[in-house]
Parts: C-alpha cells; sequence; structure tokens
C-alpha cells in the first residue's frame, strides 16, 4: 500500500480539476487579451473561476484578487512593495513578523534587513501560536507592516488572525498573512477579518502547481513587482495562465463546498491517528488539536531522529515529511520546534503527518501499524534513547513543549 501524508507540501490535483484545465491547453488556447473570438473565448471560464475564488474566502466586491505564479511570489510582492512604498518612499522602516513563517517570508525579511530595514521576528508561545498581545507590544510608529501567516505549515496550528487584525488596524498599519495552509482547509471569511492582504496557493487544497493569488483589501494600492502590459489591471504583468486559473477556481470551490463535512471526516481521521502514536511512550504532539488544521500532526518520538523515521516510514511506502518541504533539505533542527521551546534533541525528532479528503481510513490503519513497528525498530538501535528508562507508555499524551 501507498500512503501519502504529506499534503501540507503538496496535494494531488482532483481529477475533476485536471477535467476542468484540460480544454484550455487545447482547443480554447487563445490568449486572453487579444481582441480576437480566439482569446475571448476564454473570458467566461476565467470570471467563473475569478468568481470561484471570492466566493471561496467571501471576498468583497471592493476587494481584490490578482493571480500569481504560487504564494512565494505573493509573500514577496507584498513584503517589497511594502519596502518601496512605505519605506523608500514613505517614513516607515519596520516590519513586524514571526520566528516561523514559511521561508519565502524569512528569506526575504532577510533581504530587507539588508536594505536597511528593521525586522522584529516575533517568538510563538509554547503553543507553537503568536499571541496577539505580543504582536502589539512590537508595533511602533515606523511600522510599515505586520505579516504573519493564518496556520503553521509544519504544526497547523491556527494564529489569532482576527485579533491581530483589529489591533493593526487600530494601530494604522498594514496586515499580511500568508494564507497557504488556512485556504481551503479551514472556513476563511475575509469580511470578517481586517487583512489587507493574504497570500494563497492552489496546490495546497488539490489545484496545480504554479498558480496562487494574492488578496488586497478594499483593491488598495501596491506598486507591482511584475512590470510589463497592463494584465490583471497593471497589478501583475505577464500572460494569464489560464488553466491554471480555471484549475485554482474549481479546486476552491470543491474545497470550501461542504466544507464542515470534509473537515470532520479529515479531523477524525487525524484524530485516530494521533491517538495511536500517543499511546506510545515518550511522544508529544505540538499544539492543542482543537486550534489546529484539521489535518495536521507534528509529533516528536524520544529516541528517534525525524530522518531516520523518514527513511523507515519511506521504506514503508509512507510519505512524510520532518517539516517544511521548502526548508527540508538542510537537515537542521526543526526551527518550529526550537521556537517552541524543545531542546535540540527533540527539535530533530519532529514527523509531520498531513491528511487530506482523499486520505482513507485503510491507509490509518496501515499508516499506524507501520509507524508503531517503526518506532520500536529505530529505538532499539537509538543510542539517546537506550540511555533512559522510558515512561509508562501513555502517560505522556498530548502536551505543550516547554522552555527547558
Amino acid at each position: 500500500m501507498q500512503v501519502y501524508l504529506d499534503n501540507n507540501a503538496t496535494t494531488m490535483v482532483d481529477p475533476l480539476v485536471v477535467e476542468a484545465m484540460m480544454p484550455f491547453f487545447g482547443e480554447l488556447y487563445g490568449n486572453p487579451n487579444s481582441l480576437h473570438k480566439f482569446g475571448t473565448k476564454a473570458h467566461p471560464a476565467i470570471s467563473k473561476a475569478i468568481d470561484q475564488v471570492y466566493t471561496s474566502i467571501n471576498a468583497s466586491d471592493n476587494d481584490d484578487i490578482v493571480f500569481t505564479s504560487c504564494a512565494t511570489e505573493s509573500n514577496n510582492w507584498v513584503l517589497q512593495s511594502v519596502y518601496f512604498d512605505h519605506v523608500v518612499n514613505g517614513d516607515k522602516n519596520h516590519i513586524v513578523t514571526t520566528e516561523v513563517e514559511h521561508p519565502s517570508i524569512l528569506s526575504t525579511c532577510k533581504f530587507l534587513e539588508e536594505q536597511g530595514v528593521k525586522v522584529t521576528y516575533l517568538p510563538v508561545n509554547e503553543q507553537g501560536v503568536v499571541e496577539a498581545h505580543t504582536v502589539r507590544s512590537f508595533i511602533t510608529d515606523k511600522t510599515a507592516l505586520v505579516s504573519i501567516m493564518w496556520a503553521s505549515n509544519e504544526t497547523g496550528m491556527i494564529n489569532p488572525i482576527k485579533e491581530i487584525g483589529e489591533i493593526c488596524k487600530e494601530k494604522g498599519v498594514l496586515f499580511h498573512s500568508d494564507g497557504v495552509q488556512a485556504v481551503g482547509k479551514i472556513p476563511v471569511d475575509m469580511q470578517s477579518l481586517n487583512v489587507d492582504f493574504m497570500s494563497m496557493s492552489a496546490h495546497k487544497f488539490h489545484g496545480p502547481k504554479g498558480i496562487g493569488a494574492l488578496y488586497i483589501k478594499d483593491s488598495q494600492a501596491l506598486s507591482p513587482m511584475m512590470h510589463g502590459g497592463e494584465h490583471m489591471g497593471g497589478r501583475r504583468s505577464g500572460t494569464l495562465n489560464v488553466p491554471y486559473i480555471i484549475g485554482m477556481g474549481k479546486a476552491m470551490e470543491i474545497a470550501t463546498t461542504d466544507m464542515e463535512a470534509k473537515i470532520s471526516k479529515i479531523r477524525a481521521q487525524r484524530d485516530r491517528l494521533e491517538d495511536a502514536i500517543l499511546e506510545l511512550s515518550d511522544t508529544f504532539v505540538v499544539g492543542d488539536r482543537d486550534n489546529r488544521t484539521p489535518n495536521t500532526i507534528l509529533i516528536s518520538i524520544k529516541g528517534v531522529e525525524g530522518e531516520g523515521m523518514l527513511w523507515d516510514l519511506n521504506n514503508g511506502q509512507i510519505g512524510a515529511s520532518t517539516g517544511s518541504a521548502c526548508a527540508s533539505a538542510d537537515l537542521e533542527a526543526n526551527t518550529v520546534m526550537l521556537a517552541i521551546g524543545a531542546d535540540n534533541e527533540l527539535a530533530h525528532t519532529g514527523i509531520r503527518l498531513s491528511l487530506s479528503r482523499f486520505t482513507t481510513d485503510t491507509e490509518i490503519d496501515y499508516t499506524i501499524s507501520h509507524f508503531k513497528d517503526a518506532v520500536g525498530r529505530l529505538r532499539n538501535i537509538s543510542s539517546s534513547f537506550a540511555k533512559q528508562k522510558p515512561t509508562e507508555g501513555g502517560e505522556v499524551q498530548e502536551c505543550e513543549l516547554h522552555h527547558h
């Protein structure tokens, strides 16, 4: 059996999404900016896809949604354009973000620091969550932007976006959220929140790779990063990627239709898998599951190296990860585990399991069985685990990792 449990890295494209995209590679291949009928034939489908995206996140008609190549582009666009608009051509010089953002935020912030911007990297609490009052205490009159992810790609923990948005509004500071792990997984209602910019990516909710979007509240000003033609109202130049835009719209519509039922099914499977792993001694799951995306588990297994566990799972045809796939080439300690206060040894033991609506109960059964066997095998050869007698099974339950 093959089991894919790395859906926070990417997802399978839903066959219905592929079906919706196919005509736009062949008979409907025109450039939608052309004036002849080959181009104009694509217009109704693009309009429908745009409507699907607006509806899925409950954006207002006054808001703008601009398609990009991915959320990495959307994140770069917001940070770099806020730099040009409010630092270079304004009187601000400060950005607030967190220690646990996606590399596309952290690397861009490092780049902006080299240009002279002051960046504050907020810590998370032992649940892996950024507390709203922490954000408030670091905003100054020089702060141009606060950028905080909606949900963590590694832990699945959901940040208090509504409260942070209210603080930013009160302080007159722009607020961006990387919504990649929220959109299509949990309800997202942009009209109920004060979020100026929100990034999303289709391949995280069973759409194609290579297409994302940026939500812009009230269609406010943001200098374009891609210059050229007048595509997307002049906001992002480049010929529209018609099949992928249609795929993203369709994927969002499917993900947000009967969403509560989809969430319940995934959550039940996730909880069953998590409970089974927690029956093993000296296992820790990061964060309270009620405030976590319904598909994610970041589990630490004392005495088991994350890389060793991945290798064993991979041999059993189970795909998992030790954290963000965008950073998994470097076998450093997991930054999120360190940020929530795990010691260095524990931070090397994190395994992320992320489910999707295509995950089956049979796959969960198989994973539970293989996972338990793998922990036994690896602990038998583990030098760090052999030195200490493990605690009795079952007494370490879903707990916070406190600072050492």
